[in-house]
C-alpha cells in the first residue's frame, strides 16, 4: 500500500559527490549525435574493426561447453587463464610477470578508480601530464589530490620537470604511447629516463597503455613496466583492440599493491563478469589480435593520413598540429587570441565537431588548443570538415 503525502526528502549529497561534474566530452557526444554532423570530437574506436562473428562464436562455445562456470560468480581478480594470457605477453626483456600480479577490472577506467581509491588521499600530490586524459583527472578528483602538472614538449613528458615537484607526491601518471589528447609518444631515451627519475625518488609510476598497439608501423615501444616492474603500475584495455562495449580491462602492480587493488574491488563490484572474460580468452587465446590489429593500424593509418593531408591543405599558416605515428588522436594549437570553446560554437552551427582543449588540463588551461580524433570518420568527410574547420580558423587570423 503507498503511503499519501510523504515529506519529500531533502538529499544531502557528500561533499565529493557535489564535486562531481559530466565528462565535457560526453557533453559534446549527446550534440553530434545528428547524422549531418562531421564528428572529430568523439574517442570512440571504429565499430568497423569490432570482430562480430568471432564475439558471437566465442559466445556459443563458453556457453555451450562452459555456460554454469562462465554464469556464476568468479574470483575477485579474475578468470585466471586470462591473467596468464596478460602476464605472458607483458613478460620480455629479462622481465617476468606473474598471473598474480594481474587484476581484472570494469574497463580501464576502473583501475583509474580503484588506484584513486587505494593510493590517493584528500589533498595528496598527484602529478599529471600537461594536457593529461580527462578520464584520468575525473577519476582522480574524486579523492580530493593536489594536481601538479608535469611539463610537456613536441616529444611528450619531460622527465627533468619531476625533480622540483616529486618530494610527497604520491603518483605519477602517463600515457607513454600515443597519448589522448595529443597523440605524442615518449621515446626509448625518455622512457629510459622517466622510469629512472621516478625510482630515484620512490615514485609509483602510471603507465596506461590504451593505444600501444595502435603503432601505424607496427613496432611496439618497450613498456616501462619491463625497465622496473617493482615500481611501474601497467594498465592495458581490449577496447581499442577487440571491442569497448565488453568493458575489460586490467592492472598490472607489484604484489603488495594489487592485493590492495582487489580488496578495492571487492568491496566496489565483486568482480568483473566471468562471461566477458571467458569469451575474450577464447577469442584471443590462439593468436587473433596478431591477425586482427593489423586491421586496425592500416583502417586508422589512412584515415590519420587523410585528416593531415587536409590541415596541411585548408588550416591556415600560424596554427600547428601533431603528427602522430599511431592512435586516434591530433593536437592543435591555435594563435593565442583564438579561443577554441567560441570555436566550437561556430563550427557545429556549420555542422562540423571537436574538443576544446583546455578540459585536458588539470592546472591551468592553453584555451587555444583542441583535439580531433579521426578513426570514425571516413577520409572525404574528414576533408569536408577540416576544410570548413579551416575557413573558421582563417576568418579569425
Amino acid at each position: 500500500m503507498k503511503i499519501e503525502n510523504p515529506n519529500p526528502i531533502q538529499w544531502r549529497f557528500a561533499e565529493r559527490a557535489e564535486q562531481l561534474q559530466s565528462s565535457f566530452i560526453r557533453e559534446i557526444l549527446k550534440i553530434t549525435q545528428r547524422p549531418e554532423i562531421i564528428s572529430f570530437a568523439g574517442g570512440l574506436p571504429s565499430p568497423a574493426t569490432f570482430p562480430v562473428e568471432e564475439m558471437k562464436t566465442a559466445f556459443d562455445k563458453v556457453l555451450s561447453n562452459n555456460g554454469k562456470v562462465a554464469l556464476q560468480y568468479g574470483p575477485t581478480d579474475g578468470y585466471l587463464p586470462l591473467r596468464q594470457w596478460i602476464a605472458d605477453s607483458l613478460s620480455s626483456n629479462g622481465s617476468t610477470i606473474l598471473p598474480e600480479q594481474v587484476l581484472m577490472t570494469s574497463g580501464s577506467q576502473q583501475a583509474l578508480d580503484l588506484l584513486g581509491k587505494v593510493l590517493i588521499d584528500e589533498g595528496s600530490k598527484v602529478l599529471v601530464e600537461t594536457p593529461s586524459y580527462l578520464g584520468a583527472l575525473q577519476a582522480f578528483s574524486v579523492y580530493r589530490p593536489e594536481f601538479v602538472s608535469v611539463d610537456t614538449d613536441d616529444e611528450g613528458l619531460v622527465p627533468s620537470s619531476i625533480d622540483p615537484v616529486a618530494d610527497g607526491a604520491r603518483l605519477l601518471y602517463a600515457l607513454p604511447n600515443f597519448q589522448n589528447p595529443t597523440g605524442r609518444s615518449l621515446s626509448v631515451a625518455r622512457r629510459v629516463e622517466l622510469v629512472e627519475t621516478c625510482a630515484r625518488h620512490g615514485l609509483p609510476l602510471i603507465e596506461d597503455d590504451p593505444y600501444g598497439a595502435l603503432s601505424y608501423s607496427g613496432e611496439p615501444y618497450p613498456k616501462m613496466i619491463n625497465m622496473n616492474p617493482d615500481g611501474v603500475i601497467y594498465m592495458g584495455s581490449f577496447s581499442k583492440v577487440l571491442t569497448p562495449g565488453i568493458r575489460l580491462g586490467y592492472v598490472v602492480a607489484p604484489m603488495p599493491l594489487v592485493r590492495r587493488l582487489e580488496l578495492a574491488k571487492q568491496a566496489a563490484d565483486l568482480h568483473t563478469s566471468q562471461l566477458t572474460q571467458m569469451v575474450v580468452h577464447e577469442v584471443i587465446k590462439d593468436g587473433f589480435l596478431e591477425r586482427h590489429i593489423p586491421s586496425i593500424r592500416s583502417l586508422y593509418g589512412n584515415q590519420c593520413q587523410a585528416m593531415l593531408s587536409a590541415l596541411e591543405e585548408h588550416f591556415p599558416s600560424g596554427v600547428t598540429w601533431t603528427k602522430p605515428e599511431g592512435g586516434m588522436f591530433i593536437w592543435v594549437t591555435l594563435p593565442k587570441h583564438i579561443d577554441a570553446m567560441k570555436l566550437l560554437d561556430e563550427a557545429i552551427a556549420n555542422k562540423v565537431a571537436f574538443v576544446p582543449g583546455a578540459p585536458f588540463y588539470a592546472n591551468t588551461p592553453d584555451t587555444h588548443t583542441l583535439r580531433l580524433s579521426f578513426v570514425t570518420v571516413p577520409p572525404e568527410r574528414i576533408r569536408e570538415g577540416i576544410a570548413i574547420l579551416g575557413k573558421l580558423i582563417a576568418a579569425k587570423m
